[in-house]
């Protein structure tokens, strides 16, 4: 298979951690006989600082010419003074929107190796944690219409719409219904239905969709139930999906229970097209350049990509079963080592898993 990846290393630590990811897609595609094409695209602060524009309309025309995108990480501080309309995170929701990519699946997922470096008591970490969030990405308040601000009883308010049509929810509730079929057939719609009149229509539109698949198990909770929940008993949740708003922040927090934001892949998804694979972590612009990043993020959003855009599911295999080699061997970055094991750089981890393909 010939393989064709538009790279958008970014900002902060996500050259560094594209680098070695990549160094690890080509051992990969070396040991199974593929080929790998890959193009380089600017996005966020870098193509701020480059041409003035976070997402140039030449990085979009190389994203939609590629089979797959890979996205390090984009902002810092040096962008927060400028003007918002050209901030760096408009360039990651640009790319979704223009890619129409309306599906965010994030794996939050514990291992055992890890076990001592999550936030939970160990009573819960033994019940296990193996999550997959799949957010809505281009709807909700995010994108909603109309936006701004106005002028209240003579002083200065904001405002935003949080707004879903039935075909936005139901595409992203089937998306989350097959997924459920593949794991452990049992789905959490999340939302606030007790206030919100869109959370309403989405519960709606939930109940209807899933009942076209009666194998998988449907339930509801409401937003501030479920982070809760999440803290106090994750092993209850197989899918849960949700509008966007609502998954940034779920998919966080199920994240950092894990033991560390810097062990957890991403997809971002549409209908026909490339997808977007990037770590969920931010650009860390503090510890950036200096070699101790945590680049198996970005490793695991790579065998992502081969699981669901070119479907070799031996190939993703390999990865996780490499990240997971490494790390039951005892090697940790600063992020995941917790006093025990041998704490290695960014440079040094990314060859520890090439070598173990």
């Amino acid at each position: 298979m010939n393989m064709k990846i538009c790279l958008m290393p970014g900002d902060g630590i996500g050259p560094e951690i594209v680098t070695q990811t990549v160094k690890v897609l080509e051992k990969v595609a070396a040991k199974f006989g593929h080929a790998i094409e890959t193009t380089q695209a600017l996005i966020g602060g870098a193509a701020i600082d480059a041409v003035g524009n976070p997402l140039p309309d030449t990085t979009v025309a190389a994203c939609k010419a590629a089979d797959a995108v890979l996205l390090g990480a984009v902002g810092g501080p040096k962008w927060d003074t400028i003007d918002p309309a050209i901030r760096p995170e408009k360039g990651l929701l640009g790319i979704r929107k223009a890619l129409g990519l309306f599906a965010n699946l994030r794996p939050a997922a514990l291992f055992p190796e890890l076990a001592a470096a999550s936030y939970l008591r160990p009573d819960i970490v033994r019940q296990g944690l193996d999550i997959m969030v799949v957010r809505e990405l281009t709807g909700g308040a995010y994108f909603g219409e109309p936006r701004g601000e106005t002028v209240v009883n003579g002083e200065r308010a904001a405002f935003n719409t949080m707004i879903y049509s039935e075909s936005e929810v139901e595409r992203i509730v089937r998306v989350a219904c097959e997924i459920a079929r593949k794991r452990g057939k049992r789905l959490c719609s999340v939302d606030k239905a007790n206030v919100l009149d869109v959370s309403r229509l989405w519960r709606g539109v939930a109940i209807r969709t899933a009942a076209e698949y009666p194998d998988v198990e449907l339930s509801h909770m409401y937003v501030d139930n479920a982070a809760m929940q999440l803290i106090r008993d994750p092993s209850q949740f197989d899918v849960i999906v949700t509008e966007n708003l609502f998954g940034d922040i779920l998919s966080d927090e199920a994240s950092i229970i894990t033991g560390s934001i810097g062990m957890l892949p991403s997809a971002s998804m549409g209908s026909g097209g490339p997808a977007l694979f990037e770590p969920i972590h931010g650009s860390a612009p503090d510890i950036a350049g200096k070699d101790v990043a945590n680049p198996l993020a970005t490793i695991l959003s790579v065998a992502m990509m081969l699981r669901f855009s070119f479907g070799l599911e031996a190939e993703a295999a390999a990865i996780d079963a490499a990240v997971k080699g490494v790390l039951a061997r005892g090697y940790r970055t600063g992020d995941i080592y917790v006093g025990e094991g041998t704490k290695v750089g960014c440079t040094e981890m990314g060859r520890l898993v090439a070598d173990a393909i």
